[in-house]
Order: C-alpha cells, then structure tokens, then sequence
C-alpha cells in the first residue's frame, strides 16, 4: 500500500488520520493512575465522617423518624455534591499543566496521538474518576440509610401492639430508599462531569492551575445565582429590562443554570421525579458536557506548545 505521506513531512495533526480507542483508554488509564497517586479518594473519608456525624446527629435529638431520615439525606447528597464538584475541578485543573511542566505532553504527542485522542483520553480518565467516587459515596450512603432505618425501626417498635408494628415498619420503609435516589445521584454524576469538562477547557488558555480554578469556581457561583437573577428580572415591577434580560440570556448560553440540574432538593422534600424532569436533567447535563469537551479539543488543538 502506497503511504500518503512517505517523506513523513506533514504535521502531526494532518498523519494522524485514524482513530484508536486503544490509545484512548491508555491515556485514560494513565489519567486514573496518576490521579489516585495524587490520594484525591481522601475526599470520600471526609464524605464518610459527614455521613455519620450527620447520622449520629439525629439520633441526639428527638426527632420524629421522618425528619431523621430528610436530615441524613440532606447532609449526604449536599455533600457528596460539593465533594464530587471539588474533585472534578481540583482534579482536572491540575492535568494539563503538569504535564506541559513535566514535558510528559510532548512525548505522548511525538508519538501517534492525535490531540483529539489526548484530550478525550484526559477527560475519560477523570470521568471514570468521578464515576468511581460517586458509586463509593453511594454505597456509604445507603449503608447509613440502612442502619439509620434498622435503627429508627428497632426504636419504634417497643410498646406496640402486635397489629400495628408490619404498618410501623412499611412506613420507615418509605421514608428510606426511594426511586428518586438514583435519578438525584445520576444528576450529582453529571454535574461534576459538566465541571470537569469545564475545567479543562478554562486550563486549555489558562497560565496556571490557581487561575484554572479560581475561573471555574467563579463559574459555578454565577450557574447556582443565575436562576435567581432571571427570576428577578423577569419579575419585577418593570418586567425587566431589555438590556438586563439580554445579559442574563448570554450568561445562560455560556453558563449552565444549576438550579436546573439540582434535584435534591426535591428529594428531600419527597417530591416525586418524574421521567420528563429527569429527562431534561440529564440532557442538559450532557449537552453542556459535550459543548465545553468539544471547545476545550478546538482550542487545545491549536494551541501552540
């Protein structure tokens, strides 16, 4: 077979015309690796001492089990939120700078990588990440929920009659793991995933780590005020500028509402889910997802190193 290039003279980005999901899952790989080195899982031991602070807590006061159970999975999916975030930002902000400090970049460029396959290898390793985090913090969370309700249910049954303890402990039950825990932690997952592709694109143009997550930190502040703000302005006594609701329709394009992507709020409250919410959660979550992964590739491919 002839080569289209036998004098090996063209750029690297024009020879590498094949994509390979080996050196993908390899980078991705390496990503993890690196990362677990860097000993980030210390935020699921902070994770675990919230959860059973939290768990401990309700068991002090004299709480009825109803609001036992909404306390622990306030405190629990609030944290396993903010910890999710923190390791998506922290971690990623960290990846590209060091390895441009470390040279390790240009080494895996010099050989067949495309940059594309960097990036995307990257950004699975700290998916992956963060997919192993939220399933560890998941199951410390049900552990809880299970020993706070063999707790409350051992509790409760002292002093009832016969006939009323199966109606007791259906009523715990109920209280405990519902059907809106996975579409809650689902959307969890993709908010820090939505961050961590974030991240990666703001380290692409950044000059260093703290600039990277002081962007992104400031990205998220503006997407958890930027519901209230439209709300504001398209509710007050004027309805709202045209110049006020021009600005907060930009910063929506650029920035993700959070509100939108929050349900534990709505878990806590026990209100139900339902399939068209959760539907339009994860498809924002995946669109901007996809959107900052594909301009931090666009601006990582011609950035000049």
């Amino acid at each position: 077979m002839l080569s289209t290039d036998p004098a090996g003279v063209l750029p690297a980005r024009t020879r590498h015309k094949f994509f390979s999901i080996g050196r993908v899952s390899a980078i991705a790989g390496n990503t993890l690796l690196e990362l677990v080195r860097l000993k980030v899982f210390y935020f699921l031991l902070l994770f675990a001492l919230l959860i059973i602070g939290a768990s401990g807590f309700t068991s002090i006061f004299d709480f009825p089990f109803q609001e036992q159970f909404q306390i622990l999975k306030d405190v629990s999916l609030g944290s396993m939120s903010i910890f999710t975030l923190l390791l998506s930002i922290l971690a990623t902000a960290m990846m590209l700078p060091k390895d441009i400090e470390d040279r390790t970049l240009y080494t895996i460029l010099a050989k067949p990588v495309p940059r594309f396959e960097y990036m995307m290898g990257k950004l699975l390793g700290v998916f992956t990440l963060l997919l192993i985090s939220t399933l560890v913090m998941s199951v410390m969370f049900v552990i809880a929920m299970y020993a706070k309700q063999q707790m409350v249910i051992s509790t409760q049954m002292r002093g009832l009659p016969p006939d009323q303890i199966q109606a007791m402990i259906e009523g715990v039950k109920s209280q405990t793991f519902t059907m809106n825990l996975i579409p809650g932690i689902t959307a969890i997952y993709l908010k820090a995933i939505l961050f961590a592709a974030l991240t990666m694109f703001i380290s692409t143009f950044a000059t260093s780590s703290i600039f990277t997550i002081f962007i992104a930190f400031t990205a998220y502040f503006i997407g958890s005020i930027e519901g209230l703000a439209r709300e504001y302005w398209n509710t007050s006594s004027s309805g709202g500028s045209e110049i006020a609701k021009t600005l907060t329709g930009l910063v929506a394009l650029f920035f993700p509402d959070l509100q939108l992507l929050n349900l534990v709020d709505d878990i806590v409250a026990g209100n139900s889910i339902s399939q068209a919410l959760f539907a339009k959660t994860a498809g924002l979550g995946v669109a901007y997802t996809f959107v900052y992964s594909f301009v931090a590739y666009v601006v990582f491919a011609f950035k000049e190193l």
